[in-house]
């Protein structure tokens, strides 16, 4: 993999792809990301599609999409048989979870703004916002 005519080591690395040491290896643990080659020095050297690979993460990571997810995104990207089908229907399931977080923090803020609203002097002696988390939902 590291056939790409770039050397870096994880801290080169690490900058290039601006993510964390302790990720990158988090990545290599959980097989996400290959273990590189080691020198003669017991170095890593990372190569230009390790730096891909990372960035193809982070990206998706970026997006929300979940490690098990990533790990489906990037076994579709290295089976190049695969028709973009799969990755489109992974894809617009992670969409319609995004959609459903959305409603829901659009709830989470409407009853937010209504309790706020309920003690907007900030005189009352009972305070209804911490009265009403007091109570059972519904």
């Amino acid at each position: 993999m590291s056939g790409s005519g770039i050397h870096l080591k994880i801290g080169a690395l690490s900058k290039q792809a601006d993510c964390n040491i302790e990720t990158i290896r988090y990545y290599e643990r959980i097989g996400l990301l290959p273990v590189p080659p080691r020198t003669h020095g017991g170095y890593r050297l990372y190569g230009l599609e390790h730096l891909k690979r990372l960035n193809f993460i982070r990206r998706a990571r970026e997006l929300g999409f979940t490690l098990n997810e990533v790990r489906a995104l990037l076994k579709l990207a290295d089976d190049r048989s695969q028709s973009c089908g799969e990755v489109r229907a992974l894809a617009t399931a992670h969409l319609d979870d995004v959609c459903a977080k959305i409603a829901d923090l659009r709830t989470m803020e409407r009853v937010l703004k209504e309790l706020i609203a309920r003690c907007e002097t900030g005189t009352l002696p009972e305070c209804p916002l911490i009265e009403a988390l007091f109570r059972a939902h519904g």
